[in-house]
Protein backbone atom coordinates (compact mmCIF):
# COMPACT_ATOMS: atom_id res chain seq x y z
CA UNK A 1 0.00 0.00 0.00
CA UNK A 2 1.30 3.31 -1.06
CA UNK A 3 1.46 5.94 1.96
CA UNK A 4 1.25 9.66 1.42
CA UNK A 5 5.12 10.88 0.47
CA UNK A 6 4.25 14.11 2.85
CA UNK A 7 3.80 12.07 5.73
CA UNK A 8 7.74 9.94 4.98
CA UNK A 9 8.96 13.37 4.15
CA UNK A 10 8.09 14.98 7.00
CA UNK A 11 9.24 12.48 9.15
CA UNK A 12 12.74 11.83 7.78
CA UNK A 13 13.29 15.68 8.50
CA UNK A 14 11.92 15.41 11.39
CA UNK A 15 14.46 12.88 12.30
CA UNK A 16 17.07 15.01 10.30
CA UNK A 17 16.66 17.81 13.03
CA UNK A 18 16.32 15.38 15.33
CA UNK A 19 20.01 13.68 14.60
CA UNK A 20 21.71 17.75 14.68
CA UNK A 21 20.16 18.26 18.22
CA UNK A 22 21.31 14.56 19.31
CA UNK A 23 24.92 16.05 18.32
CA UNK A 24 24.49 18.97 19.72
CA UNK A 25 23.41 17.56 23.14
CA UNK A 26 26.06 15.03 23.25
CA UNK A 27 29.17 16.84 21.88
CA UNK A 28 27.79 20.33 23.87
CA UNK A 29 26.10 19.49 26.84
CA UNK A 30 27.32 16.21 27.74
CA UNK A 31 23.76 14.36 27.38
CA UNK A 32 24.00 11.18 26.35
CA UNK A 33 20.84 9.22 28.14
CA UNK A 34 17.71 11.20 27.33
CA UNK A 35 18.78 12.22 23.93
CA UNK A 36 19.76 8.24 23.10
CA UNK A 37 16.09 7.24 23.81
CA UNK A 38 14.93 10.85 21.54
CA UNK A 39 16.49 9.42 18.65
CA UNK A 40 15.67 5.98 18.97
CA UNK A 41 12.40 7.28 19.06
CA UNK A 42 12.68 9.68 16.37
CA UNK A 43 14.38 8.22 14.18
CA UNK A 44 12.41 5.09 14.13
CA UNK A 45 8.96 7.21 12.76
CA UNK A 46 10.30 7.15 9.38
CA UNK A 47 11.92 3.77 9.62
CA UNK A 48 8.80 1.71 10.69
CA UNK A 49 6.31 4.16 7.80
CA UNK A 50 8.99 3.33 5.31
CA UNK A 51 8.73 -0.59 6.10
CA UNK A 52 4.79 -0.33 5.83
CA UNK A 53 5.43 -0.19 2.37
CA UNK A 54 6.01 -3.51 2.53
CA UNK A 55 3.47 -5.12 4.69
CA UNK A 56 2.47 -8.13 3.54
CA UNK A 57 -1.43 -7.57 4.37
CA UNK A 58 -3.15 -4.85 5.50
CA UNK A 59 -3.03 -6.28 9.14
CA UNK A 60 0.44 -5.81 9.08
CA UNK A 61 0.42 -2.72 7.70
CA UNK A 62 -1.95 -1.18 9.97
CA UNK A 63 0.04 -2.47 12.86
CA UNK A 64 3.25 -0.94 11.47
CA UNK A 65 1.20 2.38 10.79
CA UNK A 66 -0.03 2.46 14.62
CA UNK A 67 3.90 1.63 16.00
CA UNK A 68 5.15 4.68 14.00
CA UNK A 69 2.04 6.68 15.80
CA UNK A 70 3.27 5.43 19.50
CA UNK A 71 6.98 6.47 17.84
CA UNK A 72 5.72 9.92 17.88
CA UNK A 73 4.04 10.21 21.35
CA UNK A 74 7.62 8.44 22.77
CA UNK A 75 9.50 11.37 20.78
CA UNK A 76 7.33 13.79 22.52
CA UNK A 77 7.65 12.84 25.47
CA UNK A 78 11.63 12.76 25.19
CA UNK A 79 11.51 16.36 23.58
CA UNK A 80 9.08 17.73 26.71
CA UNK A 81 11.35 16.22 29.06
CA UNK A 82 14.71 17.82 27.32
CA UNK A 83 12.84 21.29 27.26
CA UNK A 84 11.71 20.52 31.14
CA UNK A 85 14.99 19.48 32.10
CA UNK A 86 17.02 22.88 30.12
CA UNK A 87 19.21 20.47 27.62
CA UNK A 88 16.70 22.06 24.73
CA UNK A 89 15.83 25.47 24.48
CA UNK A 90 12.13 26.55 24.69
CA UNK A 91 12.08 28.15 21.20
CA UNK A 92 14.05 24.79 19.26
CA UNK A 93 11.64 22.55 22.03
CA UNK A 94 8.61 24.17 20.71
CA UNK A 95 9.44 24.06 17.08
CA UNK A 96 10.69 20.18 17.11
CA UNK A 97 7.44 19.86 19.10
CA UNK A 98 5.18 21.22 16.48
CA UNK A 99 6.81 19.22 13.83
CA UNK A 100 6.33 16.42 16.09
CA UNK A 101 2.59 16.76 16.89
CA UNK A 102 2.25 17.49 13.18
CA UNK A 103 3.16 14.04 11.94
CA UNK A 104 1.02 12.35 15.16
CA UNK A 105 -1.50 14.34 13.59
CA UNK A 106 -0.66 13.06 10.16
CA UNK A 107 -0.99 9.24 11.16
CA UNK A 108 -3.38 9.74 12.76
CA UNK A 109 -5.75 10.94 10.32
CA UNK A 110 -4.34 8.34 8.11
CA UNK A 111 -5.12 5.51 10.15
CA UNK A 112 -8.26 6.76 10.39
CA UNK A 113 -9.31 7.47 6.91
CA UNK A 114 -7.47 3.98 6.23
CA UNK A 115 -8.34 1.70 8.64
CA UNK A 116 -11.78 2.85 10.21
CA UNK A 117 -13.92 4.50 7.13
CA UNK A 118 -13.65 1.36 5.44
CA UNK A 119 -10.67 1.78 2.99
CA UNK A 120 -9.05 -1.31 5.92
CA UNK A 121 -11.07 -4.64 5.25
CA UNK A 122 -9.54 -6.13 8.23
CA UNK A 123 -11.71 -3.94 11.08
CA UNK A 124 -14.04 -5.68 12.89
CA UNK A 125 -18.18 -4.82 14.00
CA UNK A 126 -18.31 -0.36 13.95
CA UNK A 127 -15.05 0.15 13.00
CA UNK A 128 -13.00 -1.55 16.02
CA UNK A 129 -9.14 -2.00 14.73
CA UNK A 130 -8.12 -5.53 14.84
CA UNK A 131 -4.56 -6.15 14.92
Amino acid sequence: MYIENSILDKALKFASRVIKLYQSLVNEKREPIVSEQMIESATSIGIIINAAETAVNKDDFAKRMNEALDKTAEAEYWLRLLVMTGYVSQVLGKSMLEDCLEIQQLLTDFIKSVVYKGQYDGSGEDGELML
